[in-house]
């Protein structure tokens, strides 16, 4: 097995180092084949290792070498494959094969295609370092990974100026590119100091031994490991305060957000907090915590899909929605339904965001979704396939979604928290509602497109094509669920702590679907009659949500122009006082050495006045001295 570990692994690399080699050079076509294919090889050889684990329950721990043996600090470049990092594996090879795929023809007129493979593979690369690795710091090296190669593909269109549609004119490629580089590395920073708190009081950073010898620290130190470590999480997953980087960072191309959305960056957050169940299960309290914000970002993005006009930035408000109900899952313990969600999460969102990218493609670009209307008869594929997506993410029975979703449910009612489960219940309904405001305006009623000059069509077949599998395991992803229970149990602990019997099951699913269930139908009806008044645009609850709730302009205005204003003060002062001291003193040296010159003149007169000088004062000294 340990062979097809370094082909999972090393494959992506492998793909993006031949891609790197024509990144100069015009659209080579093998390029995007060749990195797809290797793709292709890791996700086979990572679902060979999952049949491994599944069939045997034996986990695969490779140690490939010494890394960094400094003293007692041994840290080896070593991976594992368990019931956890091979799920994430899976997801992650088989959702990257099909936007590899898909950015084939999305990428096709675009004179940077090779170099954007060689990126996306990359990132890949990075992000299977992250689940495989077998210690935080391997860990931390692939979150790392991620984050230079999010900024690679977020910016990669860096050439594009201020561009304005619909959204804030000030973000160009370049600019959302930084902010989510910047505002991630605040938050690694709290990951590190977790990091290096786990090492100074356990001695080692290996999960095993870390993970054996947690419960030995007093419960502050767990918490504020826990702490230290959520911290980062909460950047890399776009939780509150750190979310603003997530929505902006659509302006890279849409198979990026894809990526980064589905199978890659934002999920690592969710992935460190289930991998380290073992330091939140020692305090619960902490794990409150996590729940309660979760929910609180799972209502609070819901609501901001909910108004918004730009058609990727409505998926990834979801997709911020959808990682706070992980983030409950997890926080209440239940991480195996976490882990669950994200697997299923991942399959419909990736669909949503290629069908999105293909109405793009279509629409020269165009992202308003209120320019768009009457697609479905131009766009059939692409409709049904991000109908069946939206489904899915709603929640509705038989798709993935219902599954996964309930589950989260079910798991804050059985863990006593009924207004977190209250609140993910409003959020179920405003979800359904967002989803298929979304496919109203794009794909049913009015056909606006024709004031805008748009003539859209269907994508490339085989992009089509390549979507299929996902929307196909959007649907029935949810029915194994028995099995994935079994699977991941056996590493990950159970959550039925208060079982709750099948009838109140059965009601909560009841009551979850009818909101979901009216919200989509609540959606169709009022867009099939043109949507809401205008008027509702001019209120204040309208023009609070559409800003963001003025977050943005807060960190804008008074974090960051404060923090300018006190630099520029600062500035002033290292001018004014501190150069001048400096400068004084550098001076003060260079004028003195000046006038020592004489001493090395050469000329023997001069000489001999220095020496009965010195002599006179040497016995004014002595004199001195003496007499004291």
């Amino acid at each position: 097995m340990e062979n097809f570990l370094y082909i999972a692994l090393f494959s992506p690399l492998l793909g993006s180092l031949v891609a790197a080699l024509f990144a100069q050079k015009s659209k080579i076509l093998f390029v995007g084949v060749f990195t797809s294919l290797m793709l292709g090889i890791s996700m086979l050889a990572s679902l060979n290792l999952l049949y491994y684990v599944f069939t045997t329950d034996q986990i695969v721990h490779l140690r490939m070498m010494d890394w960094i043996v400094v003293g007692k600090l041994d840290i080896p470049f070593g991976f594992v494959v368990d019931q956890v990092s091979v799920t994430m594996m899976c997801v992650v090879t088989l959702v990257s094969t099909i936007v590899h795929i898909h950015s084939i023809g999305y990428m096709d007129h675009d004179k940077s295609f090779n170099r954007f493979f060689s990126y996306l593979s990359a990132f890949v690369f990075s992000m299977m370092i992250l689940v495989m690795s077998d210690n935080f710091v391997g860990l931390f090296i692939g979150w790392e990974g991620v984050g230079l190669c999010s900024w690679l593909l977020i910016g990669f269109w860096y050439h594009r100026g201020d561009e304005s549609r619909d959204v804030n004119p000030s973000i160009s490629p370049s600019w959302a590119a930084n902010e989510a580089f910047i505002m991630n590395r605040i938050a690694d920073l709290g990951m590190l100091v977790g990091i290096f708190l786990i090492y100074w009081n356990i001695g080692s950073l290996q999960y095993d031994i870390v993970f054996e010898n947690i419960s030995s620290l007093s419960s502050g130190l767990i918490v504020a490991i826990g702490i230290f470590l959520f911290i980062g999480a909460m950047g890399k997953s776009a939780q509150f305060p750190f979310h603003t980087w997530l929505a902006d960072a659509m302006e890279g191309p849409t198979p990026v957000s894809a990526l980064i959305h589905a199978a890659t960056m934002v999920t690592a957050g969710v992935y460190l907090v289930i991998r380290a169940n073992e330091i939140f299960l020692s305090v619960p309290q902490l794990g409150y915590f996590i729940a309660c914000l979760g929910a609180f970002v799972a209502i609070f993005a819901a609501s901001m899909a909910l108004i918004n006009n730009d058609m990727k930035k409505i998926i990834a408000y979801s997709t911020l929605s959808q990682l706070g109900y992980m983030f409950v899952a997890a926080g209440l313990g239940a991480y195996w339904v976490a882990l669950f969600h994200l697997a299923t999460h991942a399959f419909f969102k990736s669909v949503l965001f290629l069908g999105a990218g293909n109405v793009m493609h279509a629409m020269n670009n165009e992202l308003n979704i209120k320019k768009m209307g009457g697609l479905h008869k131009h766009m059939k594929g692409t409709s049904i396939i991000m109908t069946i997506a939206s489904l899915a993410l709603a929640g509705i029975f038989p798709l993935a979604g219902f599954f996964s979703k309930d589950k989260i449910l079910e798991a804050a009612f059985n863990g006593d928290a009924f207004f977190l489960w209250f609140i993910l219940w409003i959020t179920a309904g405003l979800t359904a509602f967002y989803s298929f405001r979304l496919i109203m305006l794009v794909f049913h009623g009015e056909e606006k497109y024709h004031k805008y000059g748009y003539k859209p069509h269907e994508t490339y077949s085989f992009v089509i094509i390549a979507m299929a599998p996902l929307a196909f395991l959007a649907i029935i992803a949810g029915w194994f669920e028995h099995s994935f229970v079994v699977f991941v149990s056996k590493l990950l602990p159970s959550w039925h702590a208060n079982n709750i019997s099948h009838s109140t099951a059965y009601i909560l699913i009841a009551i979850t679907s009818a909101i979901a269930l009216f919200g989509i139908f609540y959606a169709v009806f009022k867009y099939k009659k043109g949507g809401f008044d205008k008027s509702w645009e001019s209120t204040s609850i309208y023009k609070i949500v559409k800003n963001q709730y003025y977050i943005p302009w807060f960190y804008e205005n008074i974090i960051c122009n404060t923090y300018l204003s006190l630099s520029k003060i600062a500035w002033k002062i290292d001018i004014a006082f501190i150069d001048t001291i400096v400068d004084l003193i550098a001076k003060t040296f260079y004028k003195s050495g000046e006038k020592s010159r004489i001493i090395q003149s050469s000329n023997l007169s001069n000489s001999l006045k220095i020496m009965i000088i010195a002599i006179t004062i040497l016995l004014v000294f002595s004199l001195t001295l003496s007499i004291v």
